[in-house]
Protein backbone atom coordinates (compact mmCIF):
# COMPACT_ATOMS: atom_id res chain seq x y z
CA UNK A 1 0.00 0.00 0.00
CA UNK A 2 2.52 2.22 0.88
CA UNK A 3 4.39 1.97 -2.55
CA UNK A 4 1.46 3.25 -3.99
CA UNK A 5 1.07 5.85 -1.87
CA UNK A 6 4.94 6.98 -1.50
CA UNK A 7 6.96 5.77 -4.64
CA UNK A 8 10.43 4.55 -3.31
CA UNK A 9 12.17 7.60 -5.01
CA UNK A 10 9.87 10.06 -3.20
CA UNK A 11 10.26 7.71 -0.19
CA UNK A 12 14.34 8.60 -0.05
CA UNK A 13 14.35 12.05 -0.56
CA UNK A 14 11.70 12.68 2.17
CA UNK A 15 14.29 10.64 4.83
CA UNK A 16 17.16 12.80 3.81
CA UNK A 17 15.00 15.99 3.81
CA UNK A 18 13.78 15.01 7.18
CA UNK A 19 17.52 15.16 8.64
CA UNK A 20 18.61 17.93 6.90
CA UNK A 21 15.68 19.68 7.71
CA UNK A 22 15.63 18.74 11.42
CA UNK A 23 19.31 20.11 11.27
CA UNK A 24 18.12 23.01 9.58
CA UNK A 25 15.95 24.09 12.54
CA UNK A 26 18.53 24.62 14.83
CA UNK A 27 22.07 25.43 12.93
CA UNK A 28 23.33 28.65 13.88
CA UNK A 29 22.24 31.35 10.79
CA UNK A 30 20.27 28.85 9.02
CA UNK A 31 17.71 28.66 12.06
CA UNK A 32 17.51 32.78 12.60
CA UNK A 33 14.31 34.22 13.11
CA UNK A 34 15.36 36.56 10.61
CA UNK A 35 15.69 33.71 7.80
CA UNK A 36 12.20 33.25 5.99
CA UNK A 37 10.51 29.85 6.79
CA UNK A 38 9.89 29.11 3.05
CA UNK A 39 14.00 30.12 2.83
CA UNK A 40 15.34 27.32 4.67
CA UNK A 41 12.34 25.21 3.49
CA UNK A 42 13.71 25.37 0.25
CA UNK A 43 17.06 25.23 1.22
CA UNK A 44 16.51 22.08 2.47
CA UNK A 45 14.67 20.47 -0.20
CA UNK A 46 17.57 21.53 -2.60
CA UNK A 47 20.38 19.85 -0.63
CA UNK A 48 17.83 17.40 -0.03
CA UNK A 49 17.25 16.83 -3.88
CA UNK A 50 21.21 16.56 -4.47
CA UNK A 51 22.34 14.56 -1.76
CA UNK A 52 20.06 11.93 -2.20
CA UNK A 53 21.07 10.19 -5.09
CA UNK A 54 24.71 10.10 -3.31
CA UNK A 55 23.01 8.48 0.03
CA UNK A 56 20.62 5.74 -2.32
CA UNK A 57 22.09 2.95 -1.49
CA UNK A 58 22.16 3.05 1.68
CA UNK A 59 18.95 4.09 2.58
CA UNK A 60 16.46 1.42 3.91
CA UNK A 61 13.55 -0.16 1.75
CA UNK A 62 10.24 1.36 2.25
CA UNK A 63 8.37 0.17 5.28
CA UNK A 64 5.39 -2.22 5.44
CA UNK A 65 3.73 -0.22 8.09
CA UNK A 66 2.80 2.96 9.35
CA UNK A 67 4.37 2.17 12.55
CA UNK A 68 7.63 1.37 11.26
CA UNK A 69 7.93 4.40 8.60
CA UNK A 70 7.01 7.18 11.83
CA UNK A 71 10.11 4.97 13.65
CA UNK A 72 12.22 5.72 10.69
CA UNK A 73 11.56 9.42 10.38
CA UNK A 74 11.80 9.60 14.54
CA UNK A 75 15.18 8.41 14.10
CA UNK A 76 16.01 10.84 11.06
CA UNK A 77 14.75 13.92 13.20
CA UNK A 78 16.75 12.74 15.72
CA UNK A 79 19.91 12.60 14.05
CA UNK A 80 19.23 16.11 12.50
CA UNK A 81 18.35 17.53 15.83
CA UNK A 82 21.77 16.17 17.47
CA UNK A 83 23.41 18.05 15.10
CA UNK A 84 21.48 21.10 15.35
CA UNK A 85 21.58 21.14 19.01
CA UNK A 86 25.46 21.09 18.72
CA UNK A 87 25.83 24.45 16.87
CA UNK A 88 23.07 25.78 19.09
CA UNK A 89 24.84 25.49 21.84
CA UNK A 90 28.27 26.94 20.78
CA UNK A 91 25.88 29.85 19.99
CA UNK A 92 24.27 30.04 23.79
CA UNK A 93 27.89 30.19 25.15
CA UNK A 94 28.24 33.61 23.94
CA UNK A 95 24.99 34.46 24.86
CA UNK A 96 26.16 33.49 28.58
CA UNK A 97 29.65 34.89 27.69
CA UNK A 98 28.14 38.44 27.03
CA UNK A 99 25.78 37.98 30.26
CA UNK A 100 29.35 37.39 32.13
CA UNK A 101 30.45 40.70 30.62
CA UNK A 102 27.86 42.47 31.15
CA UNK A 103 27.32 41.90 34.81
CA UNK A 104 31.37 42.65 35.49
CA UNK A 105 30.82 45.56 33.00
CA UNK A 106 27.89 47.38 35.26
CA UNK A 107 25.80 46.95 31.71
CA UNK A 108 23.50 44.11 33.23
CA UNK A 109 20.32 46.03 32.73
CA UNK A 110 21.12 47.58 29.02
CA UNK A 111 19.12 44.49 27.47
CA UNK A 112 18.47 43.99 23.83
CA UNK A 113 16.96 42.28 21.37
CA UNK A 114 18.89 39.21 20.01
CA UNK A 115 18.07 38.22 17.03
CA UNK A 116 19.44 35.07 16.86
CA UNK A 117 18.36 34.20 19.95
CA UNK A 118 14.50 35.85 19.01
CA UNK A 119 14.55 37.05 22.96
CA UNK A 120 16.40 40.00 25.06
CA UNK A 121 19.83 39.70 26.10
CA UNK A 122 22.57 42.01 27.07
CA UNK A 123 24.49 44.10 24.54
CA UNK A 124 27.70 42.04 24.66
CA UNK A 125 25.82 38.95 24.28
CA UNK A 126 23.86 40.22 21.33
CA UNK A 127 26.71 41.99 19.91
CA UNK A 128 29.03 38.60 20.32
CA UNK A 129 26.11 36.36 19.00
CA UNK A 130 25.72 38.91 15.63
CA UNK A 131 29.96 38.50 15.12
CA UNK A 132 30.12 34.71 15.66
CA UNK A 133 27.11 34.14 13.03
CA UNK A 134 29.01 36.74 10.63
CA UNK A 135 32.67 34.75 11.02
CA UNK A 136 30.58 31.52 10.64
CA UNK A 137 29.82 32.11 7.03
CA UNK A 138 32.54 34.44 6.58
CA UNK A 139 34.87 31.53 7.14
CA UNK A 140 32.72 28.78 5.27
CA UNK A 141 32.23 27.12 8.45
CA UNK A 142 28.25 26.92 6.96
CA UNK A 143 29.39 24.33 4.76
CA UNK A 144 31.23 22.57 7.65
CA UNK A 145 27.89 22.24 9.20
CA UNK A 146 26.10 20.76 6.25
CA UNK A 147 29.53 18.67 5.51
CA UNK A 148 28.83 17.07 8.88
CA UNK A 149 24.85 16.40 8.18
CA UNK A 150 25.55 14.72 5.23
CA UNK A 151 28.52 12.51 5.97
CA UNK A 152 26.76 11.56 8.96
CA UNK A 153 25.21 9.01 6.37
CA UNK A 154 28.35 6.88 7.25
CA UNK A 155 27.93 6.83 11.07
CA UNK A 156 24.46 6.97 11.56
CA UNK A 157 22.44 4.27 9.10
CA UNK A 158 19.10 5.32 8.08
CA UNK A 159 16.61 3.21 9.64
CA UNK A 160 18.93 1.61 12.56
CA UNK A 161 17.88 2.95 16.11
CA UNK A 162 20.16 6.03 16.53
CA UNK A 163 22.95 5.70 19.49
CA UNK A 164 20.65 7.88 22.55
CA UNK A 165 22.78 7.28 24.87
CA UNK A 166 26.01 8.05 23.06
CA UNK A 167 24.13 11.44 21.80
CA UNK A 168 23.09 12.16 25.62
CA UNK A 169 26.87 12.03 26.84
CA UNK A 170 28.24 13.94 23.83
CA UNK A 171 25.75 16.77 24.39
CA UNK A 172 26.44 16.44 28.24
CA UNK A 173 30.22 17.21 27.29
CA UNK A 174 29.10 20.01 24.71
CA UNK A 175 27.20 21.69 27.43
CA UNK A 176 29.85 21.78 29.87
CA UNK A 177 32.39 22.63 27.17
CA UNK A 178 30.47 25.63 26.16
CA UNK A 179 29.93 26.76 29.67
CA UNK A 180 33.61 26.62 30.13
CA UNK A 181 34.42 28.38 26.79
CA UNK A 182 31.87 31.12 27.90
CA UNK A 183 33.77 31.27 30.96
CA UNK A 184 36.91 31.66 29.44
CA UNK A 185 35.80 34.64 26.87
CA UNK A 186 34.60 36.20 29.84
CA UNK A 187 37.61 35.71 32.48
CA UNK A 188 39.33 39.01 31.39
CA UNK A 189 36.31 41.04 32.20
CA UNK A 190 35.79 39.18 35.56
CA UNK A 191 39.61 39.84 36.79
CA UNK A 192 39.32 43.33 35.66
CA UNK A 193 35.89 43.89 37.84
CA UNK A 194 37.68 41.94 40.76
CA UNK A 195 40.56 44.15 40.26
CA UNK A 196 38.35 47.36 40.35
CA UNK A 197 35.92 46.43 42.67
CA UNK A 198 39.11 45.61 45.24
CA UNK A 199 40.31 49.11 44.87
CA UNK A 200 37.11 50.73 45.05
CA UNK A 201 36.68 49.01 47.87
CA UNK A 202 40.18 50.07 49.72
CA UNK A 203 39.57 53.96 48.07
CA UNK A 204 35.78 53.63 50.07
CA UNK A 205 37.93 53.13 53.04
CA UNK A 206 40.25 55.87 52.74
CA UNK A 207 38.17 58.21 51.28
CA UNK A 208 34.98 57.80 52.90
CA UNK A 209 33.30 60.95 51.73
CA UNK A 210 33.19 59.79 48.23
CA UNK A 211 30.35 58.52 46.53
CA UNK A 212 32.18 55.24 45.20
CA UNK A 213 28.93 54.37 43.36
CA UNK A 214 28.57 57.15 41.18
CA UNK A 215 32.02 56.88 40.47
CA UNK A 216 32.27 53.56 39.44
CA UNK A 217 29.77 52.84 37.50
CA UNK A 218 30.81 54.97 34.33
CA UNK A 219 34.34 54.08 34.69
CA UNK A 220 33.60 50.75 35.01
CA UNK A 221 31.40 50.85 31.71
CA UNK A 222 34.32 52.27 30.55
CA UNK A 223 37.17 49.90 31.78
CA UNK A 224 34.95 47.05 29.82
CA UNK A 225 34.41 48.72 26.90
CA UNK A 226 38.59 48.94 26.76
CA UNK A 227 38.53 45.23 27.76
CA UNK A 228 35.91 44.48 25.10
CA UNK A 229 37.97 46.30 22.38
CA UNK A 230 40.96 44.60 23.46
CA UNK A 231 40.42 40.87 23.74
CA UNK A 232 37.37 40.62 20.76
CA UNK A 233 39.69 38.93 18.77
CA UNK A 234 41.13 36.58 20.68
CA UNK A 235 37.68 35.56 22.12
CA UNK A 236 35.60 35.02 18.65
CA UNK A 237 39.08 33.11 17.52
CA UNK A 238 38.88 31.02 20.42
CA UNK A 239 35.12 30.94 19.52
CA UNK A 240 35.74 29.84 15.86
CA UNK A 241 38.68 26.72 16.98
CA UNK A 242 36.22 25.41 19.56
CA UNK A 243 33.24 25.67 17.03
CA UNK A 244 35.11 24.08 13.91
CA UNK A 245 36.44 21.25 16.17
CA UNK A 246 32.93 20.05 17.33
CA UNK A 247 32.13 19.50 13.77
CA UNK A 248 35.29 18.11 12.48
CA UNK A 249 34.64 14.40 13.34
CA UNK A 250 31.62 14.27 11.97
CA UNK A 251 32.69 14.80 8.37
CA UNK A 252 35.13 12.71 6.41
CA UNK A 253 38.47 13.85 5.15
Amino acid sequence: MFQELLPASIFAGLLVFVRVGAALLLLPGYSAPYVPARLRLLLGLMIALVVTPVVAPILPAMPESATALALIILGETLIGLFFGTIGRLFLASLTTAGMFIAYSSAMANALTNDPSAAQQGSIAGSFLTAAAVMLIFALDLHHLMLMAVVDSYRLFTPGQVPPIGDFADMITRIVAETFLLSFQIASPFILVALIFVLGLGLLGRLVPQMQVFFVAMPLQIIIGLAVLAVTLPAALRWFVGAFENAFVPFVAL
